[in-house]
């Protein structure tokens, strides 16, 4: 199975990263698992150059980079070259029926030499020298008709089709039929590129698209963003097949696509960007159209665009249609996942670390055991990445040219999988839980022979300030660090008292995990004396993780044997001699301890 991203850009285009050159178009392919890359923006003469320079011949009419310009990466090494396809973008402004109409078409030629003959042609209606995506004052249909003169196994296909701008259903200069657009040409299009911001199931309320083939690509600006879209096609590497899965000749090659879920889009509701205002289309009717705030138009977005020319009602499933799957770009997941940003350091150092551990960025997201993303990313990405795969993503969309964003977490799941507010349960809510994030907060230390602050009086205790907002925070998770002697012990007894006396916390609602027995029973007596005489600690419970943890066990009223240390290195000597394994005991219990370390978040 070939993964495909046909339509992306060089950077010769406009608006796009220095990075879209050979080399990292390459590098950034074999990180996301992408066999076959567009090369884009055929028409520039750079960078036509430059692919001749840097490219060498693979397969019939598909190249590969030069292997002594192939970049050395440990998320990337070890897998195969992608091929490149020579593509390119062209966008078409011009009048047509009273109305200026601006559409982008995508071309796929057979090689280099017949994006030569093309651009020359094209070189005589307008500019290709200044932008990698030309603008031309040339009537889509007749762009299409110099394609086929002059390069026959050419594939042509409409570009993004429902983006309001530039687009073959754009909701501002676009068609309402594609004979509109192609006249008696239509027979030559066979495939159309659905673009971001819708997914399959819209284009099928249109009965018009059932004979075309929908593809999804990226259009991508930078090589990072390869993938965001693609194909998934069962082909043998070459042009021939390729045209033939997009033309109907092999249309069981053409599997399935990748796509974004459509409220990622930039363009999927309505709204007005400079005015924050994003509207679903009856929103918009109700609006006659105009920004509430402003007065100016409202951008028309895909969902409506394709509500105006479906004629099947939402949901409609289309009978034997390819499948599809809606995936989130993994550094997107490791964000959303983890409450981190997405272009951040810490992201971009995860994204790495599973790439080298785990393989592709297309394997993790579709294919990787769970098991697997848990030992290399924790359990938040693990169970990220498996609502992924179920479905199960929050939205909110995109508008006028603004990316939705997804969520797949919320903060206090992550806190919860983190194992930072309960040990037992991740719906305990914390008795105070507020709406707001987790603080970290410094213990008092040490006098340093300055005036110390006034200290506050509370209830219970007198404290510092520092030890004050300790006491009362209302956060989730609060971390205290100190030095010994700081009164660490009396901030913690200090917050038990206040939970208990002045938010009449149950004792049942609270536990106090020490390391050692005795810390235990120090914080018992102190608890004991700094309550009134008519209040006790009750039910609240006091202990180390392993004691709290053995009277659970024992409270489902099954028998627990605690093995001492000497029981259980007798009980490895047995186990190593009946498997016949030459290992000292000690060695297989220090093993057995460690696996038990790492799975303590799956057990608890």
């Amino acid at each position: 199975m070939l993964i495909a991203d046909l339509h992306i850009h060089s950077k010769y285009s406009r608006a796009t990263s220095h990075d879209c050159e050979p080399e990292m178009l390459d590098l950034w392919a074999r990180r996301k698992g992408i066999g076959l890359v567009g090369t884009g923006d055929f028409t520039h003469p750079a960078w036509r150059a430059e692919l001749l320079d840097k490219l060498q011949p693979a397969e019939d009419g598909l190249y590969t980079l030069r292997e002594s310009l192939c970049l050395a990466d440990k998320t990337a090494g070890k897998y195969d070259a992608p091929r490149f396809v020579v593509t390119g973008e062209i966008s078409s402004i011009y009048k047509k029926n009273g109305k200026t109409r601006k559409v982008h078409n995508l071309i796929l030629l057979p090689g280099l030499e017949a994006a030569e003959r093309l651009s020359q042609k094209l070189e005589a209606i307008g500019n290709i020298h200044s932008d990698g995506r030309p603008i031309l004052g040339l009537d889509s249909r007749d762009l299409l008709e110099i394609t086929l003169d002059t390069c026959p196994e050419a594939v042509f296909i409409p570009a993004h089709i429902w983006t309001p701008h530039f687009s073959l259903f754009g909701a501002f200069s676009g068609f309402d039929a594609i004979e509109e657009c192609f006249e008696d040409l239509t027979p030559y299009i066979h495939a159309l590129e659905t673009g971001l911001s819708s997914d399959p199931p819209m284009n099928w309320r249109i009965s018009a698209l059932d004979g075309y083939a929908l593809i999804s690509n990226s259009d991508a600006h930078s090589p990072a963003k390869l993938g965001r879209e693609a194909n998934l096609l069962d082909i043998e590497p070459s042009y021939a097949g390729l045209s033939d899965a997009l033309q109907g000749r092999s249309p069981a090659a053409l599997t399935g696509t990748l796509e974004f879920f459509p409220e990622e889009g930039k363009y999927h509701w309505d709204g007005h960007r400079a005015c924050g205002l994003c509207l679903e289309p009856g929103e918009t009717e109700a609006c006659g159209g105009r920004c509430p705030v402003c007065g100016k138009k409202i951008t028309i977005g895909v969902q409506h665009r394709v509500e105006q020319l479906a004629d099947r009602p939402e949901g409609f499933s289309l009978p034997g249609a390819r499948p599809f799957e809606s995936l989130v770009p993994l550094p997107d997941v490791i964000a959303a996942s983890t409450g981190l940003s997405a272009s951040g350091l810490k992201v971009a150092a995860r994204y790495q670390a599973l790439l080298e551990k785990l393989g592709p960025e297309f394997y993790i997201l579709r294919q990787a055991p769970l098991e697997d993303i848990r030992r290399a990313a924790g359990p938040c990405v693990e169970e990220g990445i498996r609502r992924l795969r179920c479905g199960q993503v929050s939205r909110t969309p995109g508008f006028d040219g603004q990316y939705g964003t997804v969520q797949l977490l919320s903060p206090d799941e992550i806190e919860s999988l983190n194992g930072q507010i309960s040990f037992f349960s991740s719906d305990a809510p914390h008795p105070e839980a507020s709406a707001r994030r987790p603080r970290k907060t410094d213990a008092p230390q040490k006098s340093s022979g300055a005036k110390p602050s006034a200290p506050v009086q509370t209830a219970h205790s007198k404290l510092n300030p520092e030890q004050q907002k300790a006491v009362c925070a209302v956060e989730p998770a609060v971390a205290v660090i100190a030095g010994p002697g700081t009164g660490k012990t009396k901030t913690l007894v200090s917050r038990a008292v206040h939970l208990l006396c002045e938010k009449q916390v149950s004792p049942r609602q609270l536990t106090a995990v020490t390391f050692t027995n005795k810390a235990a029973r120090e914080m018992r007596e102190r608890l004991t004396a700094e309550l009134d005489k008519d209040r006790t600690i009750g039910d609240l419970t006091i202990g180390t993780f392993h004691s709290i943890c053995l009277s659970l066990l024992r409270e489902t009223g099954k028998a627990v044997t605690l093995l001492s240390q000497e029981d259980a290195q007798a009980v490895a000597a047995d186990v190593l001699r009946q498997a016949g394994a030459k290992l000292p005991p000690a060695k297989l219990v220090q093993a057995v301890s460690r696996q038990k370390t790492d799975c303590r978040c799956r057990k608890m």
